[in-house]
């Protein structure tokens, strides 16, 4: 028998009597029911369950991600500013090795790339051997390699794998 977990369906409950704004027994009951009942019904869907091994690396992956983030909007901004100086920004698409192959780590990365601004997960090879990444001024590409594999990947394959 599998072993049900017990926090994400009590927080899927407490966001449940945030949003009803009504703490009645009735309404706890309905909630925990519903919780517990969606944790049920989905661990079918996620046939791999995560293995989380280095946590510590990903709090600072964590503030990598954060200060790239701020960097990056300060860069997207100077763009869309016409901020950039007689430099013409080269828009394009690039594509990347990776060696991550676990599905957590694969996500976590389309999570970090996507919300960077100027950089779009734009495909996946069907063995997640290559990320095709659109990069909104693309003006070394292997700068970006090296920037995605080193910052990213590598902390990544570390957490996961």
């Amino acid at each position: 028998m599998k072993r049900i977990p017990v926090l994400f369906p009590v927080g899927l409950a407490v966001l449940w009597l945030v949003l009803t704004g009504s703490l009645s027994l009735g309404n706890i009951l309905l909630g925990l029911v519903v919780a517990f009942g969606m944790v049920l019904s989905f661990q079918k869907l996620r046939p791999v369950r995560p293995r989380l091994h280095r946590v510590h690396v990903g709090f600072i992956l964590l503030f990598v991600v954060l200060k790239d983030i701020i960097k990056s909007n300060i860069a997207v901004g100077r763009i869309v500013l016409g901020l950039t100086g007689r430099r013409e920004v080269k828009s394009d698409f690039l594509d990347i090795p990776l060696d991550l192959r676990d599905p957590h780590g694969l996500a976590v990365l389309a999570m970090i790339v996507t919300a960077t601004p100027g950089t779009v997960w734009s495909g996946l090879t069907d063995d997640s051997s290559v990320l095709k990444l659109h990069v909104l001024d693309l003006q070394d590409p292997e700068e970006w390699i090296r920037i995605i594999k080193q910052r990213y990947e590598r902390p990544l394959r570390e957490i996961f794998e």
